[in-house]
């Protein structure tokens, strides 16, 4: 036979604290999901747009850069399986780590001539601005 439980709580009772306090909490959720992904700051001059991904550990060979249309597409899968043989056992591990991030890019980015370049564990990605959205200086116009 089962049993079912239900909770029952009166109609003209005050709500729990702890009901509000929890509601917006997924206690079920993979809280190392937000680890995985790294973080990024994204800088704007004059000339060019500047990203820097910071990723520690992964090496500039592990990143692939893809730009589809206007979609820059930042991602990278590292496998690594260590195995150590003794007399009476056999120890063998897995690492797996993998990331994309994307980001959709301007008008004014020139897609022809964008560079990477990787340095302590931090990835920089220059979007360089077409010459049309480049600052211009002042002109001065004479009235004729």
């Amino acid at each position: 036979m089962n049993t079912v439980v239900k909770s029952f709580r009166p109609i003209n009772s005050f709500p729990s604290l702890l009901d509000n306090l929890f509601s917006d909490v997924d206690f079920f959720a993979d809280s190392r999901s937000n680890l995985s992904v790294p973080a990024v700051n994204v800088k704007e001059d004059g000339e060019s747009f500047n990203i820097e991904l910071a990723a520690p550990g992964v090496k500039k060979e592990d990143f692939k850069i893809n730009v589809d249309e206007k979609l820059l597409t930042i991602s990278s899968e590292v496998k690594k399986e260590e195995t150590e043989e003794k007399d009476n056992y056999t120890r063998k591990e897995f690492n797996y780590s993998s990331f994309t991030r994307s980001f959709t890019l301007p008008k004014t980015v020139d897609i022809e001539k964008i560079e990477a370049s990787h340095e302590n564990g931090v990835l920089h990605i220059t979007l360089p601005k077409k010459e049309e959205a480049k600052p211009k200086e002042p002109r001065l116009i004479t009235v004729g």
